[in-house]
């Protein structure tokens, strides 16, 4: 635990790992978490009306939440008392919580989620009486770990990983604030420092531990030295993805991506997968390619591809990476693996080509809407059968303007699911051809 101050602080400097040398001081340095601490966004104001109640602050690891609760310690001029419910217990914050009981305090405490519903019991007459302002931290869904009273109590605010443009931000100021790292006189090219940041999957923490045991192998070097591929990946003890998200590289693994999906190869198809997670693609790109091709190269011949896909997308935003990234690679396996049919794809071709080339022909009158008396007058409507008055729902009617009646769009394949679709589109063409038969009334 730590008692706020900030002489203390400035005392520990020197001895401090770089992520906690950059912490920033106030709301203007701090980078990320827009949402919330914008001008004019809620916590922001909060803050600055000195108006903070107790908060939940949920989210990944290295995004801001430490920081966060010392930032408002500062501007609400409280003592700042800092925990982890990892290496203390309820007796430990009890003891805190009377020391402190002649001046209001700010308890942080991080992992909060570690303690369980009793544990979490005792924090409930300190917070509604308002003797302490109490911040939680914790990556677990509050909803699952945290007891509903306190969450009653407690405005849940949530913190979304860091993009690869704000850990950018957050080296670069490292790079030229830090005065152990200016000593080192390192130099570091743009392309290493996004490939940094793409590696620490908003991490803002792990960013910056990284940059610092790159300093460290460098400080062997006379001059600093330059950081390069190979000594980050020395520092990260682990092969790095070669992979340009803008350029080239990026729409040829795409492309091999679909292509292998396509050519229902799923040892293929997963392999590009990973390779360009692993480079620092955004997943919901990946995503959206899956969805398209669900539809463009799977279609009807297995309409669950679809709805399988979609399933992955939403349970990839749930979990966030690197567990959902295991649903992504379910839905290219099975978007591999499908039957496949583009007869969706070229049936709307054919229809846009039609629509974009042929004059806009009139709506049928005997399929308009009559929604008024007068229109039912003028004819709208007039002559339509209803298909359930007859057998089988199926009744030989024209729907198409004239002009392009016996237009076809849509060629189903012999493959999967699309094959019963055929057999039943046979089946009303045959149907439609003869006299119209209606059902017996009950």
């Amino acid at each position: 635990m730590e008692l706020f101050n900030d002489k203390f602080v400035e005392k520990r400097t020197k001895k401090q790992p770089l992520a906690d040398r950059m912490r920033p001081k106030g709301i203007d340095e701090f980078v990320g978490q827009g949402h919330l601490l914008g001008e004019g966004k809620l916590l922001r104001v909060l803050i600055e009306k000195k108006e903070v109640p107790s908060l939940i602050l949920w989210g990944p690891s290295g995004v801001g939440k430490t920081t966060i609760g010392l930032i408002i310690g500062r501007e609400l001029k409280i003592p700042f008392i800092q925990m982890s419910a990892v290496n203390i217990g309820i007796k430990e914050v009890k003891e805190v919580i009377q020391k402190s009981k002649a001046k209001k305090v700010l308890l942080f405490v991080d992992e909060f989620h570690r303690f369980n519903k009793l544990q979490q019991d005792t924090f409930l007459p300190y917070v509604e009486s308002g003797d302490i302002i109490l911040i939680g931290a914790t990556t677990e869904n509050p909803s699952f770990e945290i007891i509903s009273p306190l969450l009653s109590r407690m405005k849940v605010l949530t913190l979304n990983p860091l993009s690869v443009d704000e850990i950018i931000t957050i080296i670069k100021r490292a790079l030229d604030k830090d005065q152990e790292l200016r000593k080192l006189n390192i130099k570091i090219e743009e392309e290493t420092i996004a490939e940094i940041a793409m590696l620490c999957n908003g991490d803002g923490r792990k960013a910056l531990n990284l940059l610092e045991i790159c300093s460290n192998i460098m400080k062997k070097e006379k001059d600093g030295g330059i950081v390069d591929r190979d000594v980050v990946r020395e520092a990260y003890q682990r092969n790095i993805a070669v992979y340009d998200k803008k350029g080239e590289m990026h729409y040829d693994m795409i492309s091999a991506f679909h292509k292998s999906m396509r050519g229902s190869d799923p040892d293929a198809a997963l392999y590009w997968l990973v390779r360009m997670i692993e480079g620092g693609e955004d997943p919901m790109y990946i995503a959206r390619r899956m969805v398209r091709f669900a539809s463009e190269d799977v279609g009807n011949a297995d309409p669950y591809a679809l709805t399988l896909t979609i399933s992955a997308m939403e349970a990839f935003n749930f979990l966030g990476p690197p567990e959902g990234h295991l649903a992504l690679a379910q839905a290219c396996i099975y978007l591999s693996l499908c039957e496949k049919s583009n007869a969706v794809y070229t049936a709307y071709g054919r229809a846009v080509r039609d629509v974009k080339t042929l004059p806009e022909y009139p709506v049928p009158m005997h399929i308009r809407n009559a929604p008024t008396e007068l229109m039912a007058e003028l004819g709208y409507g007039k002559g339509y059968l209803y298909p359930h008055d007859f057998e089988g729902a199926i009744v030989k009617q024209d729907y198409l303007p004239k002009e392009l009646i016996g237009k076809r769009y849509y060629h189903p394949t012999e493959r999967g699911h699309e094959k019963k679709l055929k057999a039943y589109l046979e089946k009303v063409r045959e149907i439609t051809a003869s006299v119209n038969k209606k059902k017996d009334r009950i």
